[in-house]
């Protein structure tokens, strides 16, 4: 008998002590109720003790959750109609007011911000243009959203905001065609505005390369005038040079070359008087031929 309430009693601690003794987790944020009232608002990591069937531990994932919201349609600064599936991560800054707002349901603190980043996304793209939200501005927006997100999540929720993304912007199907008409209209514009800028730049550049090759070739005559008049110069120096060292060879000189240049070819024709004075060393020579073999 004595045994069976040994085994007892010690079944009664260790059930006692099961209930007593719990562990938070680093990733994890805990609360304790007592009788379904909040009592400690977020206990820290570690090995607790609570009272057995009198306290109640809810435990909460303390780590960054996703919340991604369906595709919602908004108006830009100009009423274009946008599609915008967004995304955001966040995570539980107080425990106290988050289990106060959402019963400690997840789902029901995604919902909540959804709904406040559906209202955000509506004021931030209603205040810019479609150029703005899609390329411009879209990362700013993205900023703006968060911290202005931050300002009341905290104290009505107990979460914080790491951050809103949008993954995709589309525009809807009845307005698609019409914006893509004028974009590529848009488009085409600009690309005829470059097109005669282009050749623009294209008639000046050649202009200007005509203008320089022209002033090339003038100063290239020109330098090559110079070298010749100044060849001609030393030319004519070195011939009278020559001729006031001897005349006669000189001139002798100039006869032979003359020679050899008129008679260079066997088809050229002279009429010539024999008398005069271009034969003037021919003659000399053969007189002087004829008075040796005699």
């Amino acid at each position: 008998m004595k045994n069976f309430v040994a085994i007892g009693l010690v079944l009664l601690v260790v059930l006692v002590t099961a209930n007593s003794l719990f562990v938070v987790k680093e990733t994890e944020r805990a609360v304790m109720l007592q009788f379904g009232e909040l009592v400690d608002a977020d206990l820290a990591p570690g090995l607790h003790v609570k009272l057995p069937w009198v306290n109640t531990v809810r435990k909460f994932d303390g780590r960054i959750q996703t919340e991604d919201s369906m595709p919602e349609r908004f108006l830009t600064l100009e009423q274009k109609a946008l599609e915008v599936d967004s995304y955001a991560k966040w995570r539980i800054l107080d425990v106290g007011q988050f289990y106060v707002s959402t019963r400690g349901s997840t789902s029901r603190a995604g919902a909540l911000l959804a709904e406040r980043i559906n209202d955000g996304l509506r004021d931030q793209i209603g205040a810019r243009n479609l150029q703005e939200v899609v390329a411009g501005e879209r990362d700013q927006l993205m900023v703006d959203l968060t911290a202005e997100l931050n300002e009341t999540t905290a104290s009505d929720i107990g979460i914080e905001v790491i951050d809103v993304r949008v993954k995709r912007i589309d525009l809807p199907d009845d307005v698609r065609s019409s914006v893509y008409e004028r974009m590529i209209t848009e488009r085409n514009r600009e690309a005829q505005e470059l097109r005669s800028r282009g050749e623009e730049l294209a008639i000046g550049i050649r202009a200007d390369a005509e203008r320089q090759a022209v002033i090339f070739e003038a100063e290239a005559y020109r330098d090559a005038e110079r070298i010749r008049g100044d060849g001609d110069a030393t030319a004519t120096a070195v011939y009278a040079e020559a001729f006031q060292k001897d005349p006669e060879f000189y001139a002798f000189t100039r006869s032979l070359n003359s020679y050899r240049e008129t008679f260079s070819s066997k088809g050229d024709f002279l009429l010539l008087d024999p008398q005069s004075d271009y034969f003037k060393y021919l003659r000399n020579g053969a007189a002087e031929l004829r008075v040796a073999e005699q």
